[in-house]
């Protein structure tokens, strides 16, 4: 619903500066965001299903525990093999169309998987599980890079950070799900095809839901001047312009890593914790206390930056707390019978990790401005998933058997595994990322400066012959041409500045022979500013 203009008290509120610019918002934001958050949900739960009872599911498949580990890799290869497609089709095809396909690529992963428990002599299993999580790993492509687009195109500045993290958040809340269902369903082998049965319930649901409630992918007037220019640059000439963006580079490795990190934790806690005497069921309680706390976190956080903008010193002081998060994990993680300090410390790592992913995407945003948003953020997801690949085949690789173990409760059959050195390689690039990004990472928030500035020139525009207010062109001031005087060059008095209406349709781009986009609606404004609003200046250009 459009914001509503208050009493003239000197500061506008929110609602009535968009009121004021020519933009507006619409109420089905909010179901919009709702798909978004349901389709990725549903995907996070099927993507870490096995992994909280990978043992068993390991004994009940005859399956080895390297195949069950790639039931969860399988997610990270695929994203990042087509992790640069699924930024294309979100940006060619729209967060419509590539949220419906998403959400149905899930659905048919989740059927997929059910097969070897339905079909009697099924000779290979593991093909089977292995094509529907490589089917959702394609749709987790399509929806983990959506939520900074759904939050520029559909919301206005004041709750973006908030539609971002509210989107973001739904992911890990599909895997606390799946931390506290999946042993909670599954004590042995035989409730195997009800826990997968029951993941496939939610995945179907959100697939009709999604098909029938999403009817355009952008909304008919935009929700803020940053809306206008979302995805102005072309495909590959943002992804240029991204590789070339020093600040931005270190921002998706080092974030990136740290995602990867995640990544890593997430598939491989129960086999670290189950080889120190932990029982599947206290794995499963640590990885929903990792998520619940980041959760809390992302929702304290997350209104704080949308009032403060502080996006740069939230992350780094996020990720510091996080590094020390994970020093500490990789110690007691090592021990019996720490139970309290085990929770305690994933509870901290999720505390301040996933409270920073959405501000984390919003910074991608801003200090790439003005790339599109699904190119900023899904490149930065596509390094994390790449990175978490090799940090988690690292880990795995660095594991010694150990003989002698008695107290280790792992049911796969094999002998207990030593994570020492995994684990404290884990802290230790969690550390190196963190100070890489502390150190060297700086940047201004192109995208609010660009909104500032084009707010300021709207206004002066409004007042001079008013702004168009179509979509394509809502909400911006004219860009300057050159006009001819009817009175000739010899006039000694030149055609004041007028405002002259955009033309619909694929008119209304701005032709490259003449000044426009954000560069002549800056002139437009220092023009203006200059002459005053009731002032009779004149200038050769025209606002169009």
């Amino acid at each position: 619903m459009a914001g509503q203009t208050g009493a003239d008290t000197g500061l506008a509120k929110p609602g009535a500066l968009c009121a004021q610019q020519g933009h507006r918002t619409y109420a089905r934001r909010w179901v919009f965001l709702l798909m978004v958050s349901l389709v990725s949900c549903s995907n996070a739960m099927l993507w870490l299903s096995f992994a909280p009872v990978a043992d068993i599911i390991a004994e009940h498949f005859v399956l080895s525990m390297a195949q069950i580990n790639w039931l969860s890799l399988v997610y990270l290869v695929v994203s990042t093999l087509f992790g640069v497609v699924a930024i294309w089709v979100l940006d060619s095809v729209g967060l419509r169309g590539a949220t419906i396909l998403g959400a149905w690529l899930n659905f048919a992963g989740s059927v997929l998987r059910i097969v070897p428990c339905v079909v009697v002599g099924t000779q290979n299993p593991f093909a089977f599980l292995m094509g529907g999580q490589s089917l959702c790993a394609l749709a987790q492509s399509l929806v983990i890079f959506s939520p900074a687009k759904v939050a520029a195109l559909w919301f206005p500045q004041h709750q973006r950070a908030t539609a971002n993290m509210l989107a973001t958040i739904s992911n890990p809340l599909g895997v606390l799900v799946a931390n506290v269902l999946s042993p909670a369903l599954v004590k042995e082998g035989e409730d195997i095809p009800l826990m997968l049965g029951v993941y496939a319930i939610p995945a179907g649901v959100v697939c009709l839901l999604s098909t029938i409630c999403l009817r355009e992918s952008v909304p008919p007037t935009p929700p803020s001047a940053g809306a206008t220019s979302s995805t102005s640059e072309k495909f590959l000439d943002g992804l240029k312009l991204l590789v070339q963006n020093k600040a931005y580079v270190i921002l998706a490795v080092c974030f990136g890593g740290c995602l990867g990190i995640s990544y890593s934790f997430s598939t491989l806690l129960q086999q670290i914790l189950c080889a120190s005497g932990y029982s599947n069921g206290f794995s499963g309680l640590c990885g929903a206390l990792f998520i619940a706390f980041g959760i809390l976190g992302a929702l304290a956080l997350s209104p704080y930056v949308d009032r403060t903008k502080h996006f740069t010193e939230a992350t780094k002081i996020g990720l510091c707390l996080v590094s020390l998060a994970c020093m500490a994990f990789a110690l007691v993680s090592l021990l019996q019978g720490q139970m309290f300090a085990l929770a305690t410390t994933c509870s901290l790592l999720g505390l301040f990790g996933f409270s920073v992913t959405p501000v984390a995407m919003e910074l991608a945003v801003e200090c790439s401005f003005p790339v599109g948003e699904g190119a900023a953020v899904g490149l930065i997801f596509v390094l994390g998933q790449a990175e978490g690949i090799l940090i988690t085949l690292a880990m795995i690789a660095l594991t010694v058997q150990c003989l002698e173990q008695s107290f280790s409760t792992c049911q796969q059959g094999e002998d207990p595994l030593d994570w020492t050195v995994s684990v404290l390689l884990m802290a230790g690039l969690c550390n190196l990322f963190s100070c890489i990004l502390v150190l060297f990472f700086h940047t201004s928030y192109r995208r609010l400066q660009a909104e500032s500035g084009k707010s300021s020139s709207t206004q002066n525009a409004t007042a001079v012959g008013g702004a168009d207010s179509r979509w394509g062109g809502a909400g911006r001031a004219g860009v300057l041409r050159p006009s001819r005087d009817p009175r000739g060059p010899q006039s000694p008095h030149p055609v004041c500045c007028r405002a002259t209406p955009r033309a619909q349709g694929p008119a209304a781009t701005d032709a490259p022979s003449r000044p426009g986009g954000l560069a002549g609606r800056i002139l437009a404004s220092r023009f203006i500013d200059q002459a005053g609003p009731h002032s009779s200046f004149s200038s050769p250009w025209v606002i169009t």
